[in-house]
């Protein structure tokens, strides 16, 4: 029951933090240790919480593990972005944040959690989880207001999460 009711939320999550080459792999072993595991007696919003909070370990062990370190690239030009380019500089967007803005982000835009269920699975208030996205969504704005806008983009470093 959780892995239907969840499966698509954490892939997509895990798609935004490790990339669809190695998502798959991660959403099996989130599963894989839901299922070895008792399952906490808690409510049903808590559970979906409990569940992301394993895929975020997993993404954070992951990145870790394989030393992936972002690397500097210059943004896309984007005067004429085609859909590619425009994921290429969201994903661009997205590794400027800090780990845990980004993560709080993606908890809330990519799987539709709750203000409580991400404060369950990053492990921090509701206040800091507002606090967070406002400041995610702000940056986000900023850096990619020129997509958005006149297609004009200034030059700006980012770091790439590949």
């Amino acid at each position: 029951m959780l892995f239907t009711a969840h499966r698509d939320g954490v892939f997509r999550y895990l798609c935004r933090i490790v990339g669809q080459g190695e998502a798959p792999d991660l959403t099996q072993e989130v599963f894989l240790r839901v299922s070895r595991g008792p399952v906490p007696d808690i409510p049903a919003d808590a559970l979906r919480a409990w569940v992301f909070r394993i895929a975020r370990n997993l993404a954070l062990n992951y990145r870790r593990d394989t030393g992936r370190r972002p690397h500097l690239v210059a943004l896309v030009d984007t005067s004429r972005a085609a859909p590619q380019e425009t994921s290429a500089a969201m994903r661009q967007a997205l590794a400027l944040l800090a780990p845990l803005d980004r993560d709080v982000f993606l908890l809330r835009e990519v799987a539709g959690l709750s203000y409580e269920e991400i404060g369950l699975s990053c492990e921090i208030t509701v206040d800091a989880v507002r606090s967070r996205l406002h400041r995610a969504r702000q940056q986000l704005r900023i850096v990619l207001q020129p997509l958005v806008s006149n297609g004009s983009t200034p030059t700006v470093r980012l770091y790439d999460p590949r």
